[in-house]
């Protein structure tokens, strides 16, 4: 079997995007998106199934896969560059994209440059979630006999932690990445920030990614690191949150906007 897919990234932060329908049902086994997502094969951070509307324009339903196989809820990236391919086909520039969790309005600001309305930062303990009711501002963690203080978790969709240091690439993220990822405090594991503010307006991050590694870029990662930082009364509403391909421009009123690049689209052949 072999079908067509498109391959994208934002910001180095690589997908590969099936369009399937009921007359197109493709279906892709744990074991062979594993597979298919090693950096010898085809090599990817999220596998993502797209299922357009076919009543109402430009709205279009996605499935998010890491590359270990496991499915989740938010790719704010991988859900730009969704966007783009529904805006560039149909040659508009608005597109709805519904996730497990949320619906996320996106706009096509230039050719090759989308924003997204990502929703609102959710800090119940419960909903991030917390295996128990603690301070969610203010998390300290002991790793690998690292102490990390006053992480602030949240739910942007997927669950974060953000950390807020002197040196954010001090820290080896892929060894103490996973233990943060995978510790008890985290039922459904957990991504993994640390950042470091450069000025009013402009931070730096060094992102693990919660069944995915380390990554030159992600998301939502982005959003949590700006939602945090106006919260802690670092920046202002508006920050760039700065990866090293790049950055993502983030607002935070309350509710959460991204904008940033997307790459040109690139069509592959997938075989099983």
């Amino acid at each position: 079997m072999k079908f067509k897919a498109f391959k994208m990234d934002g910001l180095g932060n690589d997908f590969v995007i099936i369009e399937r329908n009921k007359r197109n049902p493709i279906s892709i086994s744990k074991e062979k998106i594993i597979e298919l997502g090693k950096r010898d094969n085809i090599g990817f951070d999220q596998m993502i199934f797209v299922e357009e509307d076919r009543i109402i324009p430009n709205h279009a339903s996605i499935t998010i896969f890491n590359s270990d196989g496991d499915e989740v809820d938010a790719c704010g990236n991988g859900s730009r560059c969704v966007a783009k391919i529904l805006c560039d086909k149909t040659k508009t520039e608005h597109a709805v994209i519904e996730t497990s969790n949320r619906i996320l309005k996106a706009q096509k600001i230039s050719d090759n440059n989308i924003r997204l309305a990502m929703g609102e930062p959710i800090f119940d303990w419960k909903k991030i979630p917390l295996s128990e009711n603690i301070d969610h501002k203010k998390i300290n963690l002991n790793i690998d006999n690292i102490e990390l203080k006053e992480g602030f978790a949240l739910n942007v969709g997927n669950p974060h932690i953000v950390f807020f240091v002197e040196d954010c690439f001090k820290y080896d993220l892929k060894k103490i990445g996973p233990l943060i990822e995978n510790h008890k405090l985290f039922p459904e594991k957990i991504n993994v920030t640390f950042a470091e503010k450069k000025s009013s307006n402009n931070i730096f991050v060094n992102v693990w990614e919660r069944g995915a590694g380390l990554t030159k870029a992600c998301g939502t990662a982005a959003c949590a690191t700006g939602v945090v930082a106006c919260e802690k009364n670092l920046t202002y509403t508006s920050t760039n949150i700065h990866f090293t391909e790049g950055f993502l421009n983030i607002e935070y009123d309350g509710s959460i906007s991204m904008t940033g690049p997307v790459s040109d689209i690139k069509e592959i052949i997938i075989k099983l």
